[in-house]
Formats: structure tokens, sequence, C-alpha cells
């Protein structure tokens, strides 16, 4: 625990954070500096990997002097929750990785208790293996510290102090008795259980610190969003709430968001870890389509945007429809299948890729005819008019019936050679052993994000590059249904659940992408479809 003392008058009186009751102390915002400077080693980057830390003016005047250098009358630190909003790849990880063996060696406090947290194990183990990287590339850092990766923990055996990662899908508040607490990526929180249980599990503690880094968000009810207001509040007043500390580097909504000044205001360190050219790069590509540009808005001007996430552009989808430019009979193809349940859409699209790297999807899709009638009276949605003009198969009653599926699927195949035929998990038992025993190779496509991402990103790059083309209106409807859901490491897949209405036929075109891009006729990729 720090000695108590009466603080010096503060030496930077016109800082923003002023507030009456706290002094400014610039000697112990330099310790913290110094430390991280003279100590930690960085992990990432060409130019920087096994490097002493050097900070930049962003992470020294408005994160470690503000966090470090107010104290109260007793000269203990004055902050106990911060939040950071700021954009991908400005460096926020690596401060805080360095802040995590600050805390766990050299912020006085015995038996330390340091606690890195994220929303799920992978996201948990980003910072944690910054951390570790330091450890093991600082000879000074590694002879005291003991680096467990199996528990994912980095323990200092002379004082009994530790730092161990959290996810809030597996954690356990038992007790934890946290001198600080680092969150990673606070709007991937959809609960706010863990950061509640981390945020007073310091109360024991003579200064305890809870810091949440994140870039932008969409949902509002969020602990995020709660956050996000707070640190808005604190940065207009101060007073209002003096242990809170908030810093948003972001553009304003009314901005223009193809300024390079705009970019440089949410970009603290643009021209440093950031690059100029290929920023503008990523903006030129952004506006290919709504769903890259909301993505571009979050994690590059840290705009909030809306949950809303429409993948295609409208007019760019529309302008892909067209017909083969040469005849598809006879020309292999990968086929994509996607069940719904029984009383909705199935889809399946053959796929086929020409020399020039364009490819065609021809489209077959089924619907029990009274649900067709159904929809079409409740949901204006020309179902039965896509019937009469062949884009639609309906089959009799109100389940659809596999059976016709798996024919309709082989008669097409007569016409159509397939390489290999690939189907979601759900439900496939039925259809996929009728079709392995017509002779198809058949693979089912794991619906993980892992798996989902190059196929999705190629289906993206074919539509926004219009070297993609489809005759069916099914197709174009439910290409203009679709959404994403990308994460913060610009994964990406199709969102069944915030789609607008069906999207079957997408799906079942990005299981036959997967199969293009796997095949081992043209190199298969890291990942392999699981066969059946």
């Amino acid at each position: 625990m720090p000695r108590k003392r009466t603080p010096s008058p503060t030496s930077s009186p016109a800082r923003a954070e002023a507030c009456d009751g706290y002094t400014y102390d610039q000697a112990r915002a330099d310790r913290v500096v110094r430390f991280l400077q003279t100590f930690v080693t960085m992990s990432k980057g060409r130019q920087w990997a096994g490097q002493p830390m050097k900070l930049m003016d962003w992470q020294i005047h408005d994160v470690i002097e503000p966090l470090f250098g107010w104290v109260d009358d007793e000269g203990l630190r004055r902050y106990r929750r911060a939040y950071i909003e700021v954009p991908k790849k400005n460096g926020k990880s690596s401060l805080m990785a360095g802040l995590v063996l600050y805390f766990l060696l050299a912020d006085g406090e015995p038996g330390a208790e340091v606690y890195g947290a994220a929303v799920d194990r992978i996201q948990a183990g980003l910072i944690y293996r910054e951390v570790a990287q330091s450890v093991r590339r600082s000879p000074r850092l590694s002879a005291v510290l003991d680096v467990v990766d199996s528990r994912s923990t980095i323990v200092h055996k002379a004082s009994g102090s530790r730092y161990t990662c959290l996810a809030a899908d597996s954690w356990r508040a038992e007790g934890i008795n946290a001198s600080a607490v680092i969150i990673d990526e606070l709007h991937a929180h959809k609960k706010r259980d863990l950061v509640d249980a981390l945020l007073y599990a310091g109360a024991a503690r003579s200064q305890p610190m809870t810091i949440a880094i994140s870039t932008a968000g969409h949902d509002r009810n969020s602990i995020c969003w709660q956050w996000h207001t707070d640190t808005e509040l604190v940065q207009a007043k101060p007073s209002a709430n003096p242990s809170f500390y908030g810093k948003i580097y972001a553009a304003a909504p009314d901005d223009d968001f193809s300024d390079p000044k705009v970019w440089a205001k949410a970009n603290p360190s643009m021209g440093l870890t950031i690059s100029a050219k290929d920023f503008a790069a990523d903006y030129i590509d952004a506006k290919t389509n709504p769903s890259k540009f909301s993505s571009f808005l979050r994690y590059r001007l840290d705009v909030w945007t809306e949950a809303d996430n429409r993948w295609f552009n409208p007019d760019t989808v529309a302008a892909c429809q067209a017909a083969p430019v040469e005849p598809l009979d006879g020309k292999p193809c990968w086929l994509g299948i996607d069940l719904a349940s029984t009383l909705d859409v199935t889809c399946a699209a053959f796929v086929t890729r020409s020399e020039d790297q364009s490819y065609d999807v021809e489209l077959l899709a089924w619907i029990p005819e009274q649900t067709a009638a159904e929809r079409e009276r409740r949901d204006r949605i020309p179902y039965l008019t896509w019937i009469r003009e062949g884009w639609i198969k309906a089959t009799e009653g109100c389940r659809c019936d596999y059976v016709q599926v798996a024919a309709d699927i082989m008669e097409h195949v007569g016409k159509r050679p397939v390489r290999q035929a690939g189907i979601d998990p759900w439900q496939h038992q039925g259809i996929s052993t009728a079709l392995k025993a017509d002779g198809l190779d058949v693979q089912i496509v794991p619906q993980s994000i892992g798996t989902m991402t190059a196929p999705s990103k190629l289906l993206e790059s074919l539509i926004a590059t219009k070297k993609i083309r489809f005759s069916s209106p099914v197709w174009l409807w439910m290409a203009n249904n679709a959404c994403s859901w990308t994460d913060s490491n610009g994964n990406l897949k199709l969102d069944k659940g915030k789609s607008h209405e069906k999207v079957d036929g997408i799906a079942a075109t990005i299981n036959a992408l997967a199969l293009s891009m796997a095949d081992a006729s043209v190199g298969r990729e890291s990942w392999e479809m699981i066969e059946i």
C-alpha cells in the first residue's frame, strides 16, 4: 500500500480532468512511463517486436498521466474505474499488456491479483499472449516471473502476486481479491455478470483499478454503451463522477468519413501503428457494400452503428443478375445445400467456377405448397408466382418432402457433374444418406466462424466486383435479406438470426463456395470438411 502523504501541488493545473479534492502528481505518472519503457518488450510488428516499449504521446497524456497522476488527500489513486474507447490497430492492447506487468510488479500492492477479462477464451488469450511474450523476451522479467500457459497465469513467486485470464463463458468468481482488472473489448460482453463481479472484487484493496478497453459497438442496451455514456459525461464534467475516467477517440456521426483529418482524429496512432495509405485503401474497399462500411465505421472510426447490418448493397447485387456467359451443362461444379425446417424453404446451389475466376450460381428451391400460399397471403412474398415460373418447386402438403428434394437434385446432377456436395449439419442425415447412395461425395460443412469466414468473404468480394452471376429472382431476394455478423478480428459469416427474411439460398451458396476453396484439385485450405 502506498505511504500516506500530503500531495504536492499539481504541476499541470490546466489538465482537463481537474476536480476539487484531487491533486495531480506528475512524478507518479512518470514512474509508470519509466517502468513501461524500461522493462516491457514489444511482441508484435516487424519494426517493434523484441524492442523496448516506446509509448506514443496519446498513451502517455490521455491514459497513463490521468490514471496514475491524480491522487486524493491520502495519496491514493483518484480513479477506480476507467474506459478507453479507440479504434483497432492503435496499440491499446499492447499498452494494456504493459500495464498488467506494472500492476503485477511495481504498483506497491502486496499479493497483487491482476485479472484480464474477455468475452471468451480466444479473446482472453490475446492480451495474455502479449504479456507472456513480453516476459519471455525480457531476461529481467523472465528471471522473476513464471509463465504458466496451461492456466493462462503469470506468477511472481517472491511476492505471491499473479496475473490470470478469465473468460465470461467459463469464469468463477470465488476467492477473487482483485487489485487490478483489464477488460478487453467491452462491447463484446452481452452479459454484465463477469464485469460486475470483477468491478467489486477489489473492495478490500486500498486503490484497486478496473480498466476497460473497447472499440465501438451497436447494442445500446449493453454495459459497454453504459460505460460509453459515463465517459461522455465525465469528459464534459469530470466532477460528475470523480472516480471514473473515460477517453473516447472517434469520428462524429456527421463527420465527412472520407476526410483524412477525420481519420486522424479518430486514430491517435495514425502514421505510427497505422499507415494512412493502408487506411485509405480500407476506406475505398469498405464502400463496396453496407456490411463492410458498417464494420469500417465501428472498428476504424469508432462510430457506434445500428444493429441492422445488411450485408450487400441491393444495387450491386442486382447488377450481378445475368445469364451465364457460356453453357453450364456438362461443366463440373460444387453443390451447397441448406435445409430449412420442413415447413419452410429448402435450397440447393450449384456453383460453377470459370477460368477467369468468376462464378455462376444455379439455385433450386423447394417449399411446402400450403406454406407458400400462406406466406404469400400473409407477407406478400410472391412464392406462388415463383412456383408458376419454375424458380421454386412446391411439394405436396404442409411439410417439405426431402425425398422429392433428393430426387430433384440428382436429376440436375445428371446435367452437371458435381465434384462435392456440402450440407450444414442441421438434420442432414436423411437427405445426405440418400445423396450418398446415389453416388455423390457429400461433406458436412461446419457452420463455425472459422469455416464460414473465408467463403463468406469470397462471396462478398464476388458481388462487389460483379464476378458472380445468377438468374433466380429468389436468390436476388434472399441476398437482399441477408445480414452479416462480424467480430472484432474481422471474421465474418451470414447471420440468419438478424437477416430480414429467408436467406437459405445464400447459405447454400456459401456452403458450395466453401467446398470450392477446399477442393483438393485447387489446393486445400487450413480447414477441411467433415466426411460423412
